[in-house]
């Protein structure tokens, strides 16, 4: 198929980029970190580490793995936590090393996270104190032989960091008692690292950069093997599709969403890594107030964000009173944006959020609208820069322009495939190397990209993904349940929320009950936060139940209040 997506790229923007250009991510950073030495890397909680102070902390964070806890090429280790100075220090770190970093939720409940370690053989994990109880329940079951600890307040220096650290575990409580015999603090760690040597390792494009992990339709989250190819593909995509980047001395991103979601790691990590820009973390995005209070204190040329977050900045007091004459861009990803919000926004920043689209398997960047864009166009935008983007039927034809059938993406930032499922991986990657994308829509004569609707079933929660056969396992343990199903409910706030649509087996049962039983197994995006009661549920002739019909009464009933 022709490129027809070609003629409306913006000034400067090239169809390919090298996905050679650097072996690994090993290489792309450091040499980012000997270029752009004495500028600001990243920036949390007021406290600023440039990129030779990343790069010293990095290396002796990498030597301890490789010469204390006796990890090599290829080895995993599991990093559980929020946005702090010590992830993307470990990230580095792991990866100079060889290994393979396996990015975790730091909600997770110990079922799920007991499932990741199980199923990534992560043997050594950093994790912040306050999820270190959630490991202590289950890491007699996983792999991990080494467990490393840290505090929220740990790299901002004294006695900001005591006091940070002394806040949050006696004041707010916010550290649960944990007992993990044998841990480490990764200060020490640090400190450590300092008298041993960072052995040079042999990392390749095909080497394993990344396992993401995403859920799966059958209930069980899957690693997507994410290449160092695949990254510094995507990674020089961005920049390519943002040549402004390059050319901005002081360029500063604000980074709220979490750094273990591959929107947040490509996006503003790396990309941003890349053209020696300043990454400021924020590690508590919820907390809107203190949020505006922090954009107040630096002049940021760039933000990211999924819809919520964005809804949610314009709707705290004081974000009307900031300086938004250095932005350049805003870029939205993870959900939808909405017409409102991109209005609302643009009345009072001048610039659109340039919303783009892509997947936890495409690294995740696939299509992106104009930087430039004046426009609020509704579509997910074009192809960037060697990227490929078909239509197909279900049989494996592509479709021609206007046709409407499944977004299926082919280019180097496709992963490889899902870590020890190759059933899974087939079932996705067609032999022409196009990957199903589950999302149904169509190319329009200029290129452009809409989606129409979701093939898979998954429900999207302010950009995270909820596979509805997870949490219809998990209620289905009640003993009080016959039957159940999770479905899609749009919600204004958070794009869609879980529905659950309940067959009762004991009458007294209450929706605050099967609520609260799902809190204890799911993470806090995962939770229906509706439950309708129905004498039965809609099936197949074959007894599959029919969520699309229980998605569409919903919308019905919507469309009638």
């Amino acid at each position: 198929m022709e490129k027809i997506w070609l003629r409306n790229y913006p000034a400067g923007v090239p169809a390919e980029i090298n996905p050679e250009e650097y072996p690994s991510l090993k290489h792309l950073f450091e040499e980012a970190c000997r270029k752009h030495a004495a500028k600001p890397a990243f920036t949390n909680m007021g406290r600023t580490l440039s990129y030779a102070e990343m790069d010293e902390l990095s290396r002796r964070f990498g030597a301890w793995l490789q010469q204390e806890a006796g990890l090599r090429k290829g080895d995993r280790i599991a990093i559980m936590m929020p946005n702090l100075l010590q992830y993307p220090i470990a990230i580095i770190g792991a990866l100079r090393a060889g290994l393979t970093v396996v990015n975790t939720n730091p909600l997770y409940t110990p079922r799920e996270l007991e499932h990741q370690l199980n199923d990534s053989g992560a043997t050594v994990m950093l994790i912040y104190e306050n999820a270190c109880a959630t490991l202590q329940q289950v890491i007699a079951k996983t792999p991990v032989k080494k467990v490393i600890v840290t505090g929220v307040g740990d790299l901002l220096g004294f006695p900001k960091g005591a006091i940070v650290n002394f806040v949050l575990r006696h004041v707010k409580k916010m550290v649960p008692a944990w007992d993990l015999p044998g841990a480490l603090r990764f200060s020490e760690v640090v400190e450590k690292g300092a008298s041993l040597r960072l052995d040079p390792v042999e990392v390749g494009p095909e080497d394993i950069a990344f396992l993401q992990y995403t859920g799966g339709t059958t209930g069980v989250a899957k690693g997507a093997v994410l290449t160092h190819r695949n990254l510094v593909a995507n990674t020089l995509q961005m920049v390519a599709w943002m040549p402004e980047l390059e050319h901005i001395d002081d360029a500063v991103v604000i980074t709220a969403l979490p750094l273990y979601h591959i929107f947040a790691l490509t996006t503003n990590c790396l990309a941003f890594t890349y053209v020696g820009g300043q990454n400021v973390l924020i590690t508590n995005p919820r907390d809107l107030k203190a949020f505006v209070e922090e954009l107040g204190k630096v002049r940021f040329t760039f933000i990211t964000g999924v819809n919520t977050l964005y809804n949610g900045l314009l709707n705290t007091p004081g974000f009307d009173k900031l300086d938004f004459s250095s932005l350049k861009v805003a870029m939205g990803g993870g959900m939808a944006v909405q017409a409102a919000v991109s209005e609302r926004w643009r009345a009072l920043t001048g610039r659109d959020i340039c919303q783009g689209w892509g997947l936890t398997e495409t690294s995740p960047v696939a299509t992106a609208n104009r930087y430039d864009e004046t426009r609020f166009t509704g579509a997910i935008g074009y192809p960037i820069p060697s990227t490929e983007i078909g239509i197909f039927d279900d049989d494996g034809n592509q479709l021609p322009v206007g046709q409407q059938g499944e977004i299926c993406v082919r280019g180097p930032q496709v992963m490889r495939g899902y870590w020890n499922r190759p059933e899974e991986t087939a079932k996705v990657i067609m032999p022409n190397g196009y990957l199903r994308t589950g999302d149904i829509g169509r190319m329009d004569e200029a290129g452009l990209v809409y989606i129409e609707d979701r093939k898979k079933d998954m429900i999207l929660v302010s950009g995270f993904n909820v596979y509805p056969n997870e949490v219809e396992g998990v209620a289905a343990k009640m003993p009080e349940i016959l039957e159940v199903a999770a479905v899609a409910q749009d919600d204004d706030k958070s794009g869609e929320i879980v529905a659950l649509f309940v067959v009762k087996k004991d009458p007294g049962l209450t929706a605050e009950q099967v609520i609260a039983f799902c809190k204890k197994e799911l993470t806090g995006y995962k939770v229906p936060r509706v439950v309708y009661f129905r004498d039965e549920l809609p099936k197949t002739n074959v007894g599959k139940i029919l969520r699309r019909e229980l998605r569409d009464e919903l919308k019905k009933k919507a469309k009638a209040a």
